[in-house]
């Protein structure tokens, strides 16, 4: 075996090579950025990570899961902890939106969304996904109930559904340039019917 082949990145089975799978997240934002949606393919990407396919599968079972641990290394958004709810929320739609607009994060999920509504192991990894963005959001609600802010009943999950109902509205309808008082009178209303009775 040459020097070059003993220097190259090795397999270690089922368990990641943090060295390969790095490079195969690059490559796979590099197929991405030349090729776009329409163009990405793990076939691609294996040539472009110079990996086998069956170690990006055994990794990633589809290409909607290497596409979401894609998104999820590019999305670096701000969740606010104010000390108040309405500007939590706001605050956090505002950064999302900002993100999704100003990165290709928001080409990427929207893709995501699109064809889990015809694959369905791009619908499972869809859902594993939100699920934990939906404890992530509901954190907000829960630190706010915790403050008096919202009622002790309200189910904090079905509030983030919410919340994320309207950025996905959003996103699939390319209206990420919503201004801020547009942004904080949808999260008013939200805020007004959890508030506790007075």
């Amino acid at each position: 075996m040459g020097e070059a082949a003993a220097r190259g990145r090795k397999s270690i089975g089922a368990k990641r090579n943090p060295e390969s799978a790095d490079a195969i997240v690059e490559a796979a934002e590099a197929v991405l950025r030349e090729a776009g949606y329409a163009g990405f393919s793990i076939e691609a990407v294996a040539r472009r990570a110079r990996a086998g396919k069956p170690t990006i599968y055994r990794w990633w079972p589809s290409k909607a899961a290497l596409l979401i641990e894609v998104y999820q290394r590019q999305k670096h958004v701000e969740t606010p902890d104010t000390g108040n709810v309405e500007d939590d929320l706001a605050g956090f739609l505002e950064n999302l939106f900002a993100h999704w607009r100003d990165t290709p994060s928001g080409n990427i999920y929207r893709s995501l969304i699109a064809e889990a509504q015809s694959d369905e192991t791009a619908a499972a990894a869809l859902a594993e996904y939100s699920k934990g963005r939906r404890s992530h959001t509901g954190l907000m609600i829960e630190r706010a109930k915790a403050r008096g802010e919202v009622a002790a009943d309200v189910d904090a999950g079905i509030v983030a559904d919410l919340i994320a109902s309207y950025a996905w509205r959003h996103l699939l309808s390319n209206r990420l340039g919503e201004d801020e008082a547009a942004i904080r009178a949808a999260v008013r209303y939200v805020v007004r019917g959890i508030a506790p009775a007075r």
